[in-house]
């Protein structure tokens, strides 16, 4: 494992992939049909998530905390794309691509970008089904995310490897969203817990100090698309009882992905995943104390699951559960392929272990320079792809890329 920053730079490694006219052509095709099942003859598109799905990645903010300044009208007669006036030169220049088909109206940035009235149904009658119509990747847009969810886990590698028991929480925040930011990556979470603070399971960054153990977790939007993850870095070997729970959430977050597979329900996988708590000696009412996480890409989680999300597992989804304990938590950004789980956020410099037929992320474990320790016996592998088939076995081999 290398002891420092990726050498590439920021340039290089940001994607650039374009977005496809085929990309473009298919979604409006599944609102079409959306349309056509509910006998509309127009939807107004009008948050982050839906815009940024259906017009291939553009970015539609200003403010992350603001609305966007871009909405879209669906018709079978062609796209209305509705843009603050005061934004449509940049949007146009930078964002939106080739705009032929589209009927780009300006709105003055006073007036209401795109009143219910204009369309048969607005966004909200049709939540379930548009989730349903974004959520099987498609091959641009898979190939942005493949890009986009490396580099996340590499700005995180990065942060954890410069990290000093000395340092503020707030000081590797701030080199977590530096390294996200340098690679075209919005950071719209980026928490740090040192030991004290390892209580909280949403630990906004303090002026707390790391000490011998911390928990960086980002969450990064490109292209519209957004990457989660979590890791964790210690100063010195674990204990037994947290080395135990780390194997343990592992077997946990190992029965979320078994019943992730397509035909099924949120609702049951999250069912299952649920149930493994109390199997693998945890608290069975455990999941009750964080949320679990669910189905992602162009939301956070897109739904979060819970025993009632009733929506249907596609070939070629994203989800990003992430289980968690007193102490321990355990997060990916993963893709339902074929017959397999694919890992996404993958830096083959994080040490991880096999479990389930997946390499898994594990603590990295530090002497404090800046220098990745690699336990005795340890087999040093690269990961050459983060695709593997469910084994059903625990390999407590360690690796290091």
């Amino acid at each position: 494992m290398s002891g420092g920053p990726t050498s590439a730079p920021a340039a290089a490694r940001t994607s650039t992939l374009a977005p496809q006219a085929a990309d473009r052509a298919a979604k409006r095709e599944r609102v079409l049909a959306l349309l056509e099942r509910r006998g509309a003859d127009s939807i107004v598109l009008r948050s982050h998530t839906a815009v940024a799905w259906y017009l291939d990645g553009a970015r539609t903010h200003v403010s992350l905390a603001a609305d966007p300044v871009v909405a879209v009208v669906v018709r079978p007669g062609g796209d209305e794309v509705r843009v603050f006036a005061n934004e449509a030169e940049r949007l146009l220049a930078e964002e939106l691509g080739d705009t032929s088909g589209l009927d780009v109206v300006r709105v003055p940035w006073h007036d209401e970008l795109a009143p219910a009235s204009l369309a048969d149904l607005d966004e909200p009658d049709a939540d379930a089904e548009l989730r349903a119509a974004r959520a099987s990747l498609l091959p641009g847009e898979l190939a942005r995310y493949r890009a986009l969810c490396r580099e996340v886990a590499e700005a995180l590698t990065d942060a954890a490897i410069e990290a000093d028991p000395a340092d503020a929480e707030r000081d590797v925040a701030a080199r977590l969203a530096a390294g996200l930011v340098s690679r075209g990556i919005d950071p719209l979470v980026t928490l740090v817990a040192g030991r004290s603070r390892l209580a909280y399971r949403h630990p906004l960054p303090t002026a707390a100090t790391l000490g011998d153990r911390a928990m960086l977790v980002a969450c990064g939007r490109r292209h519209g698309l957004i990457a989660n993850a979590t890791r964790w870095v210690r100063f010195g070997p674990a204990g037994p009882a947290e080395a135990d729970a780390e194997r343990r959430i592992h077997a946990v977050e190992a029965a979320f992905f078994d019943a992730t597979r397509p035909g099924a329900t949120l609702g049951d996988a999250f069912r299952a995943g649920i149930a493994a708590y109390a199997r693998h000696g945890f608290d069975a009412e455990e999941w009750r104390r964080h949320h679990q996480g669910g189905a992602a890409g162009y939301a956070g989680r897109d739904p979060r699951g819970t025993p009632a999300v009733a929506d249907v597992v596609q070939l070629g989804q994203a989800f990003a559960w992430n289980p968690s304990a007193p102490g321990t938590k355990v997060e990916d950004t993963v893709l339902v392929a074929e017959g397999a789980t694919e890992v996404l956020t993958v830096d083959p410099r994080w040490p991880t272990t096999r479990l389930g037929g997946l390499d898994r992320p594990i603590e990295l474990d530090r002497e404090g320079d800046g220098v990745a320790r690699v336990p005795d016996g340890a087999r040093s592998a690269a990961v050459a792809s983060g695709m593997s088939r469910p084994s059903g076995g625990l390999d407590d081999g360690v690796r290091f890329g």
